[in-house]
This record gives C-alpha cells, sequence and structure tokens, in this order.
C-alpha cells in the first residue's frame, strides 16, 4: 500500500456523504480529520512545532493491558511543548498499533495534570494562520486519541488548566483527586478552546452547562466536577503513587477480559457516538463478527454450560 494511499483514500471518503463511507472512515485506523484539502499541511506545522523544545510525553504498557500516558514536563506545570505534541501524536500512534491494549490512564508528572500550552510556543505562533494549523493539528491527534481501541481515564491531579482541561474531554472517563480542579480558561486568554474540547464538553456535561463552564471560566473542584457529571469519581487519595494505584483499581472492573471483546466494544460506542444510527447499526453487525465464535465467546459459553448442569 503506498505512502499516499491513506489520506487520499480519507480525502475521498470525507468528500462523499453515503452512509458506508462514513462508516469506513470510522473504521480506518490512523485517518485524521483534516488534511491538505483543507489546508492543513501537517509536515509545515510539525517543523514550526518542533522549534519549541522542554518536557516529554512518556508511555508505560503494562502486561495487563493498562497503558499509563504521562505529560513529563513539571517545571511548566506539565505544559505542553511544541516536541510534546509532536510526542503525543506519535505515542497515539503506538497505542494505535498496541493490539493487547485494552485500557489508558492518563495523568501528569509531579501531581499535576497539565497548565495547557507553554507560552512560549503560543507567542511565537501568533498569527491567526498560526492559531488555525495548531488547532487543526492536535483535533487531528486528539480525535485518533478518543478513537482508540482503549477505554481510557483522565487521572486529574493538581490543575488541569485550557489546553489541559480539553485533554480530559478528550478521555472517555475522568477522576479527580480532592483538592485537584478543572477550569478552561480559554475566556482569561482571549480565545475559545480548541482542541475539540468546546464540542466533546457539551457532549459530557450538555450545552447549558458546558456554556456556564466555558463563558464563566468557572473552576471545578471536585466536588462540582462530580455534580456537573464531569468525573466519574473523587479518589480517596491525592497521594502521586496512591492515586495511580485507585485510578488502575477502577479502571480494571471495566477491561476484564480479552483484548479482542473490550476493543471491539470501545469502537462500537465510538461508532455510535459518531455515525447516524444506520451506519452505527451496520459497525455494530460488523464488529459483532470479530468476536462471535471466536475463543473467548466459545469458551464463555463452554462456561455456561458447565453452571447449568
Amino acid at each position: 500500500m503506498g505512502a499516499g494511499f491513506l489520506p487520499e483514500m480519507a480525502k475521498n471518503l470525507l468528500m462523499t456523504s453515503s452512509l458506508p463511507s462514513r462508516t469506513k472512515l470510522l473504521q480506518l485506523t490512523g485517518v485524521s480529520l483534516y488534511n491538505v484539502s483543507h489546508g492543513f499541511h501537517e509536515e509545515d506545522v510539525k517543523k514550526k512545532l518542533q522549534q519549541f523544545p522542554g518536557g516529554s510525553v512518556d508511555l508505560q504498557k503494562e502486561d495487563n493491558g493498562i497503558g499509563i500516558l504521562t505529560l513529563n514536563n513539571p517545571s511548566k506545570m506539565n505544559a505542553f511543548s511544541g516536541v510534546m505534541m509532536l510526542q503525543l501524536l506519535e505515542k497515539v500512534i503506538e497505542l494505535e498499533n498496541w493490539t493487547e491494549g485494552k485500557g489508558l490512564i492518563v495523568r501528569g508528572a509531579k501531581n499535576t495534570f497539565s497548565s495547557g500550552s507553554d507560552l512560549n510556543a503560543v507567542k511565537a505562533l501568533g498569527t491567526s494562520e498560526d492559531g488555525v494549523a495548531l488547532s487543526m493539528f492536535m483535533q487531528n491527534t486528539l480525535t485518533r486519541f478518543t478513537r482508540l481501541p482503549l477505554i481510557s481515564v483522565a487521572l486529574v491531579q493538581g490543575r488541569a488548566l485550557g489546553g489541559g482541561a480539553e485533554f480530559t474531554t478528550a478521555c472517555d472517563f475522568r477522576l479527580m483527586t480532592a483538592d485537584s480542579e478543572i477550569r478552561f480558561v480559554h475566556k482569561e486568554m482571549g480565545i475559545i478552546p480548541s482542541w475539540g474540547g468546546a464540542s466533546r464538553l457539551v457532549e459530557i456535561i450538555g450545552s447549558r452547562h458546558a456554556l456556564k463552564v466555558l463563558s464563566g471560566a468557572l473552576k471545578l473542584d471536585s466536588k462540582k466536577a462530580l455534580n456537573l457529571g464531569m468525573i466519574e469519581e473523587i479518589l480517596q487519595s491525592s497521594d502521586e503513587t496512591k492515586s495511580l494505584e485507585e485510578a488502575r483499581e477502577w479502571l480494571m472492573q471495566f477491561i476484564n477480559g480479552p483484548p479482542e471483546v473490550i476493543r471491539a466494544m470501545k469502537k462500537s460506542v465510538c461508532s455510535g457516538k459518531e455515525l447516524y444510527l444506520e451506519e452505527a447499526l451496520q459497525n455494530e453487525r460488523d464488529l459483532l463478527g470479530t468476536v462471535w465464535g471466536g475463543p473467548a465467546n466459545l469458551e464463555a459459553i463452554a462456561r455456561k454450560g458447565k453452571f447449568n448442569k
């Protein structure tokens, strides 16, 4: 398959409105929202981002099928440097190809989540064109992240501000320590969320609450976030190591099972969220065909048979 085949296929699929085409686009791994047809030139954006070093995005893959993705730039409250944005895309691609994976915990180093974008990069990318290009790059990355066939949870310790708050919305679930906060500070910077955070926030808490949270730049402590339905639980411990273990235990209840089943389940929910009903039903049917009669299904049937005797 040629290097230009997938982008060209994605372009063709995006330009058609037929039901099967949109379904196929969602099923393709590694296809982004924006490409050259949208005026997005990824290599040019990458060259600019490469000029802003600092920090790292680290990925640890455990034998139990859980990945730990760590935003690691503690001297700047884990703000995203340009290089970290590039590394996030690299890690998403790695996770797309991790066939044994079932779950993912996203966290920040040194007991805080992320303060958003590094201001050095923001100041240098000062034109409207730069801002839109960066928006398309991060929307591409985080959309691919949301479509990963892994059940993801953001572990919010300390503060998740701006782009950090947006990143939490790209996860399937969110957990907070008691003294942490989520805050969309974009209004105070004279902008709006640009990494897809506003659209995803509406989906999570509804348009009325989302408008309040965004336009008021509201500080969501753990209790407010829980009451809004923004998070699932408030963790008992605020200790970095203990809260990670709590998050791991919380996630395990949802990923206990064969990878092929968990991954198909996540894909099915993604299609239900993104596609029209007819398309989603067809995709659900196709996903069922990948697990019906498979090893996990046959083993479960045999096990139930034994119970009934």
